[in-house]
């Protein structure tokens, strides 16, 4: 069976690793997003939760 020869594949593996290693990856570390966090999103707000009010107890 040709797909269980590994001697194609094996080289489309590693340029495909190495393509991403060497040029994609550099690039999206260096990415700075548009949106940051604003410092109001970052401070955690607390609610006041009050109990159910079951109406057959």
């Amino acid at each position: 069976m040709p797909q269980l020869n590994p001697s194609p594949w094996f080289l489309i593996m590693l340029m495909t690793w190495l393509t991403f290693s060497l040029i994609i990856q550099p690039k999206l570390l260096h990415f700075i997003p548009s949106n940051l966090p604003s410092s109001t999103t970052l401070t955690p707000t607390t609610t006041k939760t009050s109990p159910w009010p079951w109406p057959w107890i």
